[in-house]
């Protein structure tokens, strides 16, 4: 299992987007260059949403050719600075019904099975560019800094976005939450509290 913890601020334009990597705060802070990917997002859920209603997401997703199955899901008792803390198991394959036993192995809810089982079905969509650019801090703390622009896509309607994430890999996550509030402030960003999935599934 991974635990996921990350920071997530709407940015305005893609056009604002795109200046980000150039604040002076990240300087010197890159490790390698940048990485670019088409995220194709399936969200899947049964047709009671019981994997909503325990704020589980279940998702099959391709990352350029690579299809990943990842189930995320709350660590009870668990907390974090100011970020989302979650469990995350995934999977690369496009099997879904193979996958899920493997990531319950891994520590997934169970009930993810038991929705399996009566049936999943997809519940809404997000299609978006993401450029990721890993960081090291002065303190040897490393994460990745994610840019987003695209679509959520309901059973309707559609709603563009553009975001940046942190996600902290290894060290201090109050490093990582000193980073990305000084950006927030010298860009005029406002944090987004709701996952792609929880404003995804809001769409008609």
């Amino acid at each position: 299992m991974a635990t996921e913890l990350e920071w997530k601020y709407a940015v305005p334009s893609p056009a604002v987007l795109a200046e980000l990597p150039a604040w002076e705060g990240f300087s010197g802070l890159f490790d390698g260059p940048p990485k670019q990917y088409h995220m194709q997002t399936l969200y899947l859920d049964t047709a009671d949403r019981r994997l909503a209603a325990a704020d589980i997401t279940l998702r099959r997703r391709m990352e350029n050719q690579t299809s990943v199955v990842c189930c995320k899901a709350p660590l009870p008792g668990e907390t974090a600075p100011a970020g989302k803390l979650r469990g995350e198991w995934e999977l690369e394959t496009d099997d879904m019904e193979a996958a899920l036993p493997v990531l319950v192995e891994r520590g997934a809810p169970r009930v993810i099975l038991e929705a399996a089982a009566d049936g999943l079905a997809p519940v809404c969509s997000a299609d978006f560019l993401r450029t990721a650019r890993l960081l090291r801090l002065p303190d040897g703390t490393t994460a990745e800094l994610a840019l987003d622009s695209g679509s959520l896509l309901g059973q309707i309607k559609t709603m563009p976005f553009c975001e940046v994430e942190l996600e902290l890999k290894s060290g201090n996550p109050d490093a990582c939450l000193a980073l990305i509030e000084a950006l927030a402030a010298a860009r005029g960003l406002k944090p987004q509290p709701l996952s792609k999935y929880a404003r995804a599934k809001r769409l008609p």
